[in-house]
Parts: structure tokens; C-alpha cells; sequence
């Protein structure tokens, strides 16, 4: 497979950026006009479109990119499956209807939500002059982060509803063992990255969800 050089890249990189700024502005801007309910509809289009990039840009085009994706993927998707059916591992909760189609009561994007989050979190971590273990504690950190602002906002946003409304503790502690799993399998295993992109995706989500929870 023909390997993309940085030079080319580069400008595609920029306008990715720019793009999901621009989608996440907007959004922000029409839910606090009122038209919360036609942005939140549109909220995969968002997902799908920052995955997109992040295959064309990171880029996952060799074949260990492609099986560590797809491990992310796989791991993210196994551990909402027994969380929604079985409870023990991130609560009593079920997922709503904004995310698309579903597996076994699993949207199929929060699977690829995880292999990205995964990614970009590695990413960002990558070049730290430290052991890999403390590099995939930080980097599931990172995730976790999110998810702290995302559990807040996921009812209003019909993404996923814990009984009782109340998130349990073992959610968090659950989230990051499963990250920092991840995390250490593709911890400096990948062959290309794209900082530039995961770091502007990674602040677009937490800028995002915080902009969102504060005009709630």
C-alpha cells in the first residue's frame, strides 16, 4: 500500500480541523438559540465524520493500524454488550436512540467511538519520555475525562439512561480498567499517528460537552 507522507497530509489535516470545529461550533451555537432537538438528531453524522478523518489522516492504512482499530472497536463493543445485559460492569443502564443502528443493544458507533478515542488518547501520549505502562494510565485517563462530561450530557442527548439517573461509581472505575486494557495493547504499537488531528479532536469533544453542559 502506497504510505502517505506528512507533506501530504498536512493540508487535509487543517481543513479536517477546521471542519470539526465548525460542526461543534455551530452545534453549541444552535442549542443555545433552541434547536437543540434538530442538532442532537444529527449527532452521528457528527461521529461518522471524525472517523472519517481520522482513517484518512492518522491514518489507519497499514495493517497493524487497521488490526488495532479494529481491536479498540472490539473491545469497546464486548464490554457495553455485558455492561447493558449483564449490569455488573458499568451499571444498569440501556442506550437510547441517537446513535444509530444497534448490535445486541450496542450502537455499532460507540464500538468505533472507543477505537477512536483509543487512538488519539495513544496518540497524544506517544512522545512522552516515560514508561509505557504510566503513558496508557494517562492516556485512559484522557478517555475517562471524557466520559465524566459525556455521562453528564448522555440522557438529554438520548444516547444512553442509567436507572435511577444516577451513575454509579463502578461506571468510572469500569471505563478506565477497559481503556487502560486498550491502551496497553496499542501503547507505541501503531505505525503512523497524526497529532495535530487527535489533539484537536480530543478538545473539540471535551470543549463540546462542557459548552453543552454549561447551557443546560
Amino acid at each position: 500500500m502506497k504510505k502517505t507522507t506528512a507533506r501530504q497530509i498536512e493540508p487535509k489535516t487543517s481543513f479536517a480541523i477546521g471542519l470539526i470545529w465548525l460542526f461543534n461550533i455551530t452545534a453549541i451555537i444552535g442549542i443555545g438559540l433552541g434547536f437543540q432537538e434538530w442538532f442532537i438528531e444529527k449527532t452521528y453524522v457528527n461521529m461518522l465524520l471524525y472517523t472519517v478523518f481520522l482513517i484518512a489522516l492518522f491514518p489507519v492504512n497499514t495493517s497493524r493500524n487497521i488490526f488495532l482499530f479494529t481491536i479498540a472497536c472490539l473491545i469497546g463493543m464486548s464490554s457495553e454488550w455485558i455492561g447493558v445485559h449483564t449490569s455488573w460492569l458499568f451499571g444498569s443502564y440501556y442506550y437510547g436512540e441517537n446513535l444509530g443502528i444497534k448490535l445486541g443493544g450496542v450502537p455499532l458507533l460507540i464500538g468505533v467511538n472507543w477505537a477512536v478515542l483509543s487512538l488519539i488518547s495513544a496518540d497524544l501520549v506517544k512522545k512522552l519520555n516515560t514508561s509505557k505502562y504510566y503513558k496508557a494510565l494517562l492516556a485512559a485517563s484522557l478517555m475517562v475525562g471524557l466520559d465524566l462530561l459525556m455521562e453528564y450530557a448522555a440522557p438529554s442527548l438520548d444516547f444512553w439512561y442509567f436507572d435511577g439517573e444516577i451513575v454509579p461509581i463502578k461506571n468510572y472505575l469500569s471505563w478506565f480498567a477497559v481503556a487502560f486494557i486498550i491502551q496497553r495493547i496499542i501503547n507505541d504499537s501503531y505505525t503512523d499517528g497524526n497529532r495535530k488531528y487527535s489533539l484537536h479532536l480530543l478538545l473539540s469533544q471535551y470543549a463540546f460537552f462542557t459548552a453543552y453542559l454549561l447551557l443546560q
